[in-house]
This record gives structure tokens, sequence and C-alpha cells, in this order.
């Protein structure tokens, strides 16, 4: 395998999904979405204040982008990223189209390694229009007024900005180990369905295992934990344990489930 095989097919993998309807409007609903989200609540005469910095979305725009993520983190970013990776190899199977891709003068390593990529490529590209689009949204909306840390600290727009960004960066270990569960399943299934739907009834199911009474450590050792880890980010005095022990679970998904997806790939008959 050579690296600038692999980004060749990245680069074509990425123009296909570009192409993609799906992809698309997924794209689009991360960017326009928030503002909408925010204008509902605007016209609404209570606020979600069962959410964290659900009180304070009429109070400054900096707690629009907060109260997404948090949203976000129950069931949206596993969605975005199943979307984007769980068609990913299923969708040669189901247009034919292997014998055709493996004819050229990329090996299947080179072929693996691209999709994953543009497969990266993209869940960024969508996270990052979702974490842009709310935040645009609170501030076009609402303003740019300081925001309230979980202390009570009063945070100007600056550091406010700042813990934004921290925030959303901290979602992103636990998405990509959504997105590899998905690319994991498109390989191994051959079907895109599954693919969507598998790594989005997980996240649901590990959402429900964590309001059932169990020990500490059970609940840290589940993907959807993570999506909360920033909350000990915007605290006077950080706390960075369920960042650590978030980002350590969804890593060791990532690199099991691409193994295994590469195995499988490895594995295939395509003549068959």
């Amino acid at each position: 395998m050579s690296l600038r095989g692999a980004l060749a097919v990245a680069g074509v993998e990425s123009a296909k999904l570009g192409a993609q309807p799906a992809v698309q409007i997924l794209l689009g609903v991360c960017m326009l979405g928030p503002f909408a989200f925010l204008e509902v609540v605007r016209l609404q005469a209570s606020l979600p204040e069962d959410t964290l910095y659900g009180r304070a979305l009429r109070d400054s725009g900096f707690a629009t982008p907060l109260v997404v993520l948090g949203f976000a983190g129950l069931w949206g970013l596993p969605v975005v990223t199943s979307v984007i990776g769980g068609d990913l190899f299923a969708g040669e199977d189901r247009h034919r189209t292997w014998t055709t891709i493996l004819t050229r003068s990329r090996s299947r390593a080179e072929l693996f390694t691209g999709k994953v990529l543009a497969a990266l490529g993209f869940s960024l590209l969508a996270i990052t229009a979702l974490a842009a689009g709310s935040l645009a949204a609170g501030l076009l909306l609402v303003g740019h007024q300081p925001l309230v840390d979980l202390s009570g600290v009063v945070l100007l727009p600056a550091r406010a900005l700042g813990g934004v960004a921290i925030a959303w960066a901290s979602a992103l270990p636990p998405a990509f180990g959504f997105l590899a569960v998905a690319i994991l399943v498109s390989a191994a299934t051959r079907s895109g369905a599954a693919g969507v739907g598998v790594p989005v009834v997980a996240a649901l199911l590990m959402q429900l295992l964590a309001l059932a009474d169990g020990a500490d450590t059970f609940r840290r050792l589940q993907m959807t934990s993570a999506f909360g880890a920033w909350h000990g980010l915007l605290q006077e005095h950080r706390y960075y344990r369920p960042l650590i022990d978030g980002a350590a679970v969804s890593v060791t998904c990532v690199v099991v489930c691409l193994a295994l997806a590469y195995r499988a790939l490895q594995r295939r008959d395509i003549a068959g």
C-alpha cells in the first residue's frame, strides 16, 4: 500500500460521497437546522430548562451550540456518522462495482484506507457544519453576550468561544467510534440499511443502559457517555477523567472495528 494510492482513492470516494443526495441533505440540515431550532425556541413561551444551558438560550448566543451539542450527543452524531459510513462498502455490493474498482491499479488496502479517510473527512465536515451552524444561529439571533459556565463564572465572549470549541472537539472521538461501527457493519453485512441502523440502535441502547442502576465504571465504558465529557471542561476547576476515559474507549472501538472491517474486505470473494 502506498500513501499516494490511498489519497487518490480518498479523493475519488470524497467526490462520490459529496454527490450522494443523502449526504448533501445531511450537510444542509447540520448547517441550517440550528437556525430552525433556535427560532422555534424563541417563539415558545418556555425554554428547555431540563437541558444544560437551556435556560440561557435567550441570554447568550454561546448557549445555543452547547444545547445543540447536548441533543446531538444523544442521537444526532451517531446518526450523522452512520449515514456517512453505513453505505461505504455496502454500496459497492448493491451496485456490483467491486470488480470494476479492484481491477484498477489500487490494492484492497489502498481502497480500504481511502474509503475510511473519505468517511472521516466527511464526518468531520458534517460535525463542523453543525457546530458552526449552531454558533452562527446563536450569535446572529441572540447575540454575543457573556456566558456563565457550570461553576457560575462569567465567561467573556472570547473565553466563551473557546469553551464552545473545546466542547465540540471533545465529541469527535465518540463520533468517530460510531463511524467505525457503521463501517464494520457495512463491510460485514453488505447491507447499507444495517450499516446505518445498527450504530443508531446501539447508541439508543447505550443511552438506556446508562439510565439503569449499575457501576459507574460500566457507564464510563459506553461511548455515548463520552459525548457528555465536555461538562468537566466548562467548570472553574476542570476535570478530565470523563474525557480521558471516553477517548480511550472510542479509540479502542475505532481500532477494533476498522481492523475487523479490513479483515472482512480482505477475505471477500469479489468474483463470487
